[in-house]
């Protein structure tokens, strides 16, 4: 998966510039809907916390990645009842 390469590759540099981590969760929902967001969500949360348990360096990115994640869940679920 693509989104799931992206989302490494950020992890492992230390850096995600907001656009491409708004073009990644864009994309993510283009290709399998919220349904796909919510399970890159999962996927992230036990990732962070793996991460975190092991001290990685990085840890606070996927963190930040998980983050933008939920926001963005929420934001798509709030768009969706005021339309």
């Amino acid at each position: 998966m693509r989104v799931l390469e992206v989302i490494a590759e950020s992890i492992k540099v230390g850096q995600a510039h907001p656009t491409v981590v708004l073009n990644t969760l864009i994309e993510t929902e283009n290709g399998g809907g919220l349904g796909a967001v919510r399970q890159l969500e999962r996927q992230l949360s036990l990732s962070a916390r793996s991460l975190e348990a092991r001290q990685h360096p990085h840890h606070a990115l996927a963190q930040a990645w998980l983050n933008a994640t939920r926001a963005y869940l929420i934001t798509q679920a709030e768009h969706r009842r005021a339309v």
